[in-house]
């Protein structure tokens, strides 16, 4: 018996729809290879100017076409709905949001795989959860002394340890519920019908387009500071040491 969405159980519901979006299954393929599709033989590693971590212009340009793609591809009648029985999840979520979900948190971690980042690591599937809902990890990113984009991010990003990703996705998982609560989708756990655009269409384009260009500021142009401020009144308090 499944069980209804609440502040509890979210973070299993993003992990869940996050497993998915990233390592495919059946015809949809994993981000590597979606990534692929858009980089055109192009080196995801390779940097314009290595001094500074920037990463070049044709990268640039190949991220903004996938998500421009992504969000065309995903108005198209019936897009959503032929997801089928791919995502089932163990709460009590409409299926029709459940997709949408899963494109956006598709788009954001294919976003962050092309400007070169782990999207198996914990620390970087909390920062593209932050960016799904809405929240700046401008001041983690900060303390950690976090150096963005590509190579050069991944060793700040492993500085962030167990303790303090927990911390973060506990805000993550009641930001998630309260964000989907105020667009009348979801409110602790009781379902409430879905009406307009999101009923004809399956996907909120105007959300999603917002989503995107937080993942470009985010993950390309190291730029944290976009959405809600993390409430880090608690999460300061866990030691930042590599574990």
């Amino acid at each position: 018996m499944t069980e209804k969405l609440n502040e509890h159980n979210a973070i299993n519901v993003l992990d869940k729809i996050y497993e998915l979006a990233v390592n495919g299954k059946g015809p949809i393929c994993p981000v590597e290879d979606l990534a692929k599709d858009y980089l055109l033989g192009l080196d995801p590693q390779r940097i314009a100017a290595s001094n500074d971590c920037e990463l070049s212009d044709a990268i640039k340009r190949a991220i903004k076409s996938m998500q421009n793609k992504q969000i065309a591809k995903c108005t198209a009648s019936g897009f959503i709905t032929g997801f089928g029985g791919l995502i089932t999840l163990p709460v009590t979520i409409p299926a029709n949001i459940s997709s949408v979900l899963y494109v956006q948190m598709r788009m954001i971690a294919c976003t962050a795989y092309m400007a070169g980042y782990d999207i198996h690591s914990d620390q970087v599937k909390t920062l593209i959860y932050c960016c799904l809902v809405g929240l700046s990890t401008s001041n983690i990113v900060k303390h950690v002394g976090i150096k963005f984009a590509t190579k050069c991010a991944q060793a700040g990003i492993k500085k962030i340890p167990g303790k303090v990703i927990i911390k973060i996705n506990q805000k993550v998982g009641f930001r998630f519920i309260t964000k989907f609560g105020s667009k009348g989708l979801v409110n602790l756990g009781k379902m409430i019908p879905v009406v307009g655009a999101i009923v004809s269409g399956g996907f909120d384009f105007a959300e999603t387009k917002v989503i995107a260009n937080r993942a470009y500021t985010n993950f390309v142009n190291g730029d944290f500071s976009q959405g809600e401020r993390l409430d880090d009144s608690d999460i300061f308090d866990a030691e930042f040491e590599e574990e």
